[in-house]
């Protein structure tokens, strides 16, 4: 099933009956707090969720700044956003689902088979003229889902280490903290040796929908990843990450994730880091962009304030 749904297909889905759950989790690093932006429009019947605080555990220097909760808290916060067995859970952000996708893979990975993230964000709902509803909504009636992680592949950082020699390990970074030229929030900068430079702002088109299914192969080709070789994706915190697992389950791969990414890697004193441009991709070139992450041609890593 593909992790995306388009607003109208979305607005069907939810003219033909019950049984759908709308979640709204809008967060950046430059804006945690999404909830005024939710209060001054969403999607109708949409239930905020915190990031940071719901889909997060505290941070510390072993696991990083967004480890995964707890699944029994986990499960405790989705039954009161009324998620239940075997219905469908549709997030979305305002940020291309650079945020969305966090919850898309936590929730996938807890176990629930059918979650979507609405392409092209809230934007793109606005745009087809579709309802939107302003202030707060009366909570939902009580979930029962039931919840367990090993749903989907991960990670550990010895995992991640030793992935490059015999796979394909994405950092999911802005190029420039990837290079090491810069390092806004973690203790140590630079990237994991051996991995290669794929910011998600990458996997969207200029309207912030997903690149067609194949483009995204073309372009996940061009770094080498092959249906033999086993990949997987880090970002700084393991949430932007969740969007590169996204866009390569859309061009037809499973990849797992690393979710301490470079925050858990750079807070180890023990673990290598590397710098400066990628290593020469294994596969083809990608037409659409430069393959060297250096070269001033390529088009910006991310938006001023996406997660990361």
């Amino acid at each position: 099933m593909s992790p995306l749904v388009a607003p109208r297909s979305l607005a069907a889905l939810l003219a033909a009956g019950p049984g759908v759950h709308i979640l709204d989790v809008r967060w950046s690093l430059a804006e945690p707090d999404g909830r005024p932006g939710y209060l001054a429009g969403h999607l109708p019947g949409a239930v905020h969720v915190d990031l940071e605080r719901e889909l997060s555990a505290p941070g510390t220097p072993a696991e990083g700044r967004h480890p995964l909760p707890p699944v029994a808290r986990l499960q405790a916060d989705a039954r009161r956003w009324g998620l239940r067995d075997g219905e469908t859970v549709v997030v979305y952000d305002d940020s291309g689902g650079l945020a969305a996708a966090r919850a898309w893979w936590l929730l996938s990975h807890a176990g629930i088979t059918d979650v979507r993230i609405l392409d092209g964000a809230f934007a793109a709902w606005v745009a087809a003229g579709l309802p939107v509803a302003i202030g707060a909504e009366p909570a939902p009636p009580a979930g029962d889902v039931t919840l367990a992680y090993g749903h989907r592949p991960v990670l550990d950082a010895d995992q991640a280490a030793a992935l490059p020699a015999t796979g394909v390990l994405l950092d999911a970074r802005a190029a420039a903290r990837y290079r090491g030229e810069e390092e806004p929030v973690d203790p140590r900068a630079g990237h994991i040796p051996g991995a290669l430079s794929a910011p998600a702002s990458d996997h969207l088109d200029p309207a912030g929908r997903f690149r067609p299914a194949t483009e995204l192969a073309a372009h996940f080709a061009a770094l080498g990843v092959r249906r033999d070789q086993r990949v997987a994706a880090y970002c700084g915190s393991g949430v932007t990450a969740a969007h590169t697992v996204a866009a390569l389950a859309v061009a037809g791969f499973e990849a797992a994730l690393f979710p301490g990414s470079w925050s858990a890697w750079a807070g180890d004193p023990n673990r290598p880091i590397a710098t400066g441009p990628a290593p020469a991709p294994a596969g083809p070139a990608d037409p659409a962009y430069p393959t060297d992450p250096a070269d001033p041609a390529t088009r910006p890593d991310e938006a001023t304030g996406a997660p990361r």
